[in-house]
């Protein structure tokens, strides 16, 4: 039985191994996209970690079919009774963030879940003067995240909640197009 398993197994990989290989080099030079059919919102992730945080799970379908310029209005309630609940920079009546927003205004932010970007400014998640002007591939976004729900007025409230204490990449990024590490 195993045997059979085993020669069924090494047969199915190797067919499709075989089926898979040509000689075109280029393999993308061959394939087209395809825009034909009909295609649904599955995910939204805009801001990584705020839509899994901060949506209930009875909500995720809802909030990933919602279009963002509606999430606001359907979601910030939600999102600030959440943001209260979770950090203590917000404890107390208009209390603020870094970014001089408070529970209700910040949780309307982040119940938008789009990544904005400055078109004519530095592109970065936050560098110390800049913040959400974009994403670069080294911006330590989690990081940030956490230190805007919990970091309080000068990201000095709740240390211990405000780090992912992940504090660099494991390899470096490439310096050419498409500037991601290559794979073990």
């Amino acid at each position: 039985m195993k045997n059979n398993i085993k020669l069924m197994s090494i047969a199915l990989l190797s067919s499709i191994v075989f089926i898979s290989c040509d000689d075109n080099d280029d393999p993308m030079e061959s394939i087209a996209p395809d825009f034909s059919g009909t295609y649904a919102q599955a995910d939204q992730m805009g801001r990584p970690a705020i839509n899994t945080v901060f949506v209930a799970s009875a909500d995720k379908d809802m909030f990933n079919t919602t279009a963002p310029k509606d999430q606001g209005a359907a979601f910030q309630a939600k999102f600030e009774a959440g943001l209260k609940g979770l950090s203590p920079a917000y404890a107390n009546e208009g209390d603020k963030n870094a970014l001089g927003l408070d529970a209700a205004a910040f949780s309307g932010v982040l119940a938008t879940d789009v990544l904005t970007l400055s078109l004519d400014g530095t592109t970065t998640f936050y560098d110390g003067t800049n913040v959400l002007t974009g994403r670069a591939l080294a911006d330590d976004v989690i990081t940030v995240e956490l230190l805007l729900i919990f970091g309080g007025e000068d990201f000095s409230e709740n240390p211990n909640l405000s780090d992912d204490h992940v504090d660099a990449n494991d390899k470096a990024f490439s310096q050419s197009f498409p500037y991601l590490a290559s794979p073990w």
